[in-house]
């Protein structure tokens, strides 16, 4: 349905219009999305509409905030009835904010509102499609909708009559304020306390965790420099025995470079996006501003991508720079947009208004082939240019073997236990996320967000440290893929943790909403895991 307002009514106004007759055929949908209580949005000079919540603060001063969209229906029992009925929102109200400047005298809209009524119309028969008499919703009778008139049931076959009214009503907000009620959007899931109180816990685990590191190498490294001053001193051990061996390069050398390239290629898109966003350039009145900006951020970041990979397969004495560049320009982009692009496909089989354009797809391609792949290119030239740099120890020809290790050190342990502390640092702040990504719910707090981005870089730097030692005192010297694995598999716990917030917080039946939901969230667990990864391998390097 699409609702027509008329801006040159002189305010305040007020009318009311019957938008459609139909007969009820879809009750098999309108059904499910009223019990799973969705939402119709709408949009007015770019303001989203909102239904009026009024809230009370901490002095218990009320206050006006906003909750985005409107209630597709309601399900209810009727008084001498067992049985639980659907019933739709037909008639909408809205209220059209407006500011007068005194100056020009002319107005500007600094609010959008509406208030829904299900309500069973009933008119002059017949019916009479140009000009429509209705009892329940008149005008020229003073007859308005209101909540005490019987609700539209939905049910098959049933008649229904969508109407709207609108009235304007001057506001004292200022157009540059206008968006300030929006954002004072709550939800009663959301206890700042219990934020603050995660953040302090997570500081204090990184604080224990440096702690521990530093007292535990000085010990080490007092013993061992007694050892050294005693002339019948005993054969060395730990991590000293692996000190020719820990810079052999790894296996699939190549494969580890394009990964930390990938790494160093979205942290520098999230720390410019975060700085940006900081200032207030993306503010979510710009709507799709955030995602442009990280797209863009994005393709930018392909020479730091480049740079960073060649630099670390120069280390390992790698000499396929092109196979590796061409690698890391194609592996992660290629990834996601095959993704993107097959569930755009689906999306648009399904016939919906949400699929992306063709045009749009088109200009991504463009900012892939034309922008990123050279930048990468580019900066893997200037990195393999460099000289390698000379690593503190010399390797030993022969492999040092590596002795039978302990069951607490097997890799897919001590990577699973090494990614539980950085999910710890962001899973509350995930819930948010979550929320105004799938709920279309605004996302504003990026001071908090950046406090736990900090927070999540400290926690992947300290816990891979602290495993990477534990391993070289094991006299295992294969660290580096482990190094990147330890923080990387924190990617897994967001995933666990995205199907818990789907089973419990959203109600999606269809197969195709929730191929959707499963399948985006597994590919940003998979840039999770190359940024995590990057973190904990640069810090133990």
């Amino acid at each position: 349905l699409s609702y027509c307002v008329s801006l040159a009514i002189r305010p305040p106004a007020r009318y009311a219009l019957a938008v459609s007759h139909a007969t009820c055929q879809y009750s098999s949908i309108v059904m499910p999305l009223s019990a799973a209580n969705c939402r119709f949005c709408r949009i007015l000079d770019n303001l989203p509409v909102a239904m009026v919540k009024i809230l009370k603060d901490d002095s218990g001063k009320q206050m006006k905030a906003y909750e985005r969209g409107y209630y597709v229906g309601f399900k209810a029992t009727i008084e001498g009835q067992k049985d639980i009925k659907f019933f739709l929102h037909n008639h909408l109200r809205f209220n059209i904010l407006y500011n007068r400047d005194s100056a020009t005298d002319l107005s500007r809209i600094v609010g959008f509102e509406v208030e829904a009524f299900s309500v069973n119309h009933q008119y002059d028969k017949p019916w009479d499609p140009k000009n429509p008499v209705l009892q329940t919703c008149n005008p020229n009778r003073g007859v308005a909708v209101s909540h005490t008139q019987p609700p539209q049931a939905v049910e098959p076959g049933a008649e229904i009559l969508f109407t709207y009214d609108v009235q304007f009503s001057q506001s004292e907000i200022r157009w540059a304020s206008r968006w300030d009620t929006y954002l004072q959007m709550t939800d009663d899931q959301i206890h700042w306390f219990s934020i603050v109180n995660s953040v302090m816990i997570v500081l204090f685990l990184s604080g224990m965790v440096a702690m521990i590191m530093m007292r535990t190498l000085h010990r080490d490294i007092a013993k061992y420099n007694a050892l050294d001053a005693q002339e019948d001193a005993a054969e060395e051990t730990g991590w000293k025995l692996v000190h020719g061996d820990v810079f052999r390069p790894p296996d699939r050398a190549s494969l580890l470079s394009t990964y930390v390239g990938v790494g160093v290629q979205i942290f520098g898109m999230l720390v410019v996006t975060t700085f940006f966003a900081l200032l207030g350039f993306l503010s979510p009145s710009n709507r799709g501003g955030l995602m442009t900006a990280m797209v863009l951020m994005f393709v930018f970041m392909g020479s730091l991508a480049g740079y960073g990979a060649a630099r670390l397969y120069k280390t390992f004495r790698g000499d396929q720079w092109r196979q590796m560049t061409v690698r890391t320009a194609f592996m992660f982009p290629g990834v996601v947009f095959g993704v993107f692009f097959v569930l755009d496909l689906i999306v648009w089989g399904q016939k919906s208004s949400g699929a992306v354009p063709f045009g749009t797809l088109v200009a991504l391609c463009f900012l892939w082939f034309g922008v990123s792949v050279p930048l990468v290119f580019m900066g893997s030239y200037y990195g393999f240019k460099k000289p390698a740099p000379e690593d503190p120890v010399r390797t030993n020809k022969i492999p040092r073997q590596i002795p039978e290790q302990p069951w607490y050190m097997h890799p897919v342990f001590s990577c699973l236990v090494g990614g539980v502390l950085p999910f710890g640092a962001v899973f509350i702040e995930l819930f948010f996320i979550l929320t105004s990504v799938w709920l279309h719910q605004f996302y504003y707090l990026f001071g908090f967000l950046a406090l736990v981005f900090i927070i999540l870089c400290l926690t992947c730097a300290e816990i891979t440290i602290v495993l990477c030692y534990f391993q070289l005192c094991s006299e295992d010297y294969n660290w580096w893929w482990r190094a990147y694995f330890t923080s990387g598999s924190s990617a897994l716990y967001l995933f666990a943790y995205s199907a818990f917030y789907f089973y419990s917080k959203l109600d999606i039946t269809k197969v195709v909403p929730m191929l959707l939901y499963f399948v985006y969230m597994a590919t940003v667990s998979y840039g999770f895991f190359c940024l995590c990864g990057t973190i904990g391998f640069l810090a133990a390097y």
